[in-house]
């Protein structure tokens, strides 16, 4: 590990929420005991319609952390609003960036957690608490070629405390401003779904991104799951479903762009993609209604795969892109 010093105030924790200004005061309690802090907390408010704006008001003086809230004038999805948060976060010259929704508490060393890796590495994922306390599982890599997480990816960490991952996760990813000058802003086109895979692989293709074994978030809300064992499989809805398919077209112009485009696996993992979500129809949500929405994103994302005007976000910086 290197002997730099990680410093606390040059990272900014960055919050998108909308419409749960009970889980973003659970979220804002976390802030006002961790220790140390960052230097500056951002919150991206995607034009809710409940009383955010006074909970946020609320918590200012209590912080111990420069608050900046943006509400925007439109709900642009988590996707949006995390391409705000890092841009907010970026021009503030936060050197850290740690990215986080609503739904989740800070541990009160969380940051000193996550610093301590700071000087070896510049994209990290830490560990995660579910709601009743268990440990959550993420699926840290994806089968490159199809696109698609790898669901039984070792869970275990050995002596070294830390595991390679190529995806990431915007609940809890930090990350470097030197990574985020080179890949530029996560894509507000996706809306919601696979844009942190997205940029957690972008990430991975210029540096050496790691999960650490480190709990550093607890959630805060509870999700209908189906327990397979093993691993848990969540309820969705009709929007997430529409999303999980028509995006696969953003993914599918990335990888082109990246020259790691193959045809055949990127369909076949659009084939699973789509036998999983009937799956957790069946299995999590016990009803067949909603499968409208995955053919409906299917025929918006074929449009989207032919626009010749596609183009990835482009860097902050004048170094190339990978």
């Amino acid at each position: 590990m290197s002997a730099q010093v990680f410093d606390s105030s040059t990272a900014t924790i960055a919050v998108v929420t909308f419409n749960r200004s009970g889980l973003l005061s659970r979220l804002l309690e976390s802030v006002v005991v961790m220790d140390p802090k960052p230097g500056h907390l951002v919150i991206i408010d995607n034009a809710s319609t409940d009383d955010t704006t006074e909970v946020v008001e609320s918590f200012r003086e209590r912080l111990g952390t420069e608050l900046v809230y943006r509400r925007l004038e439109t709900n642009t999805g988590g996707s949006g609003g995390f391409s705000e948060g890092v841009r907010t976060a970026y021009e503030l010259g936060s050197e850290w960036i740690w990215l986080m929704d609503d739904d989740v508490e800070v541990l009160p060393d969380g940051l000193a957690r996550m610093g301590h890796w700071a000087p070896r590495f510049r994209s990290i994922q830490g560990r995660r608490y579910d709601f009743d306390g268990s440990e959550f599982y993420w699926q840290y890599r994806i089968a490159e070629r199809m696109g698609i997480p790898i669901p039984f990816a070792p869970a275990g960490f050995g002596a070294s405390g830390y595991k390679e991952m190529n995806s990431g996760c915007f609940e809890g990813m930090f990350i470097n401003r030197e990574i985020v000058a080179r890949i530029g802003l996560p894509d507000p086109r996706f809306f919601i779904y696979w844009d942190d895979q997205m940029y957690g692989w972008l990430a991975s293709r210029i540096t050496t991104s790691v999960i650490v074994d480190e709990f550093v978030l607890r959630r805060t809300r509870e999700i209908r799951q189906w327990d397979m064992g093993i691993r848990h499989m969540n309820a969705s809805s009709d929007a997430y479903r529409y999303y999980i398919m028509r995006n696969r077209a953003h993914i599918k112009n990335y990888y082109r762009t990246n020259g790691v485009y193959n045809p055949v696996l990127f369909g076949l993992g659009t084939t699973l993609t789509f036998g999983k979500e009937l799956i957790r129809l069946l299995f999590v949500e016990r009803t067949v209604r909603g499968t409208s929405n995955l053919f409906r994103g299917l025929r918006d994302g074929a449009r989207i795969a032919r626009d010749r005007s596609w183009r990835p976000m482009q860097p902050l910086t004048d170094q190339p892109a990978l």
